[in-house]
């Protein structure tokens, strides 16, 4: 049993829900970007916690993994933005796309996680792609997106959408960062 992961009630779920009605929502063509919610993490857990992981650090144990998930919704208690979960349009759940900005990055980063069974479909693309207006009115053309070496997908995602190999991370040599410039802002 994991107690933590139980979903509030009376005034405590009340409350999550008045905050989750100020989080936008964003519709795609086949994606429904929304706040997360306790009941996504059976979904999301293997994420962080399975060989999968090899490109965020992991795999994590189960704590620090929760905490990871717990960070990247934080932000929009902190920041006003963070983590979305993508779903398709029957609900079901893909993964997150983020503005975030975690401890050490120099910047904010536009990144994305996805299920095994999501890979391989075009959606981080695509949810991607949806967040970049948000980046865009929030930091202008200042975030990245940092990606390990190997993690060949999420090269070609961030390549589809404009951005550029510009150095490596300041936390180590094996992480990439790719910047993304507005070519339709004034110059």
């Amino acid at each position: 049993m994991r107690p933590w992961l139980t979903p509030p009630t009376g005034e405590a779920a009340a409350l999550s829900m008045r905050f989750a009605e100020l989080a936008p929502v964003v519709q795609t063509e086949r994606l429904t970007l929304r706040l997360p919610r306790i009941s996504d993490w059976d979904v999301l857990e293997p994420i962080w916690t399975t060989e999968r992981a090899v490109h965020i650090g992991g795999p994590m144990s189960a704590e620090d993994a929760w905490l990871d998930f717990n960070q990247l919704v934080a932000g929009w208690v902190l920041r006003g933005h963070g983590a979305l979960t993508i779903c398709d349009k029957a609900g079901a759940v893909l993964g997150l796309v983020l503005l975030g900005h975690e401890f050490g990055d120099p910047q904010p980063e536009l990144g994305w996680l996805l299920t095994e069974e999501a890979e391989g479909r075009g959606f981080a693309t695509e949810a991607a792609k949806a967040l970049l207006p948000m980046c865009r009115a929030v930091y202008g053309d200042g975030f990245a997106s940092y990606i390990t070496d190997g993690n060949d997908a999420s090269v070609r995602v961030a390549t589809k959408l404009g951005a550029r190999k510009t150095g490596t991370h300041p936390l180590g040599a094996h992480v990439a960062v790719y910047h993304y410039k507005d070519e339709g802002a004034a110059q």
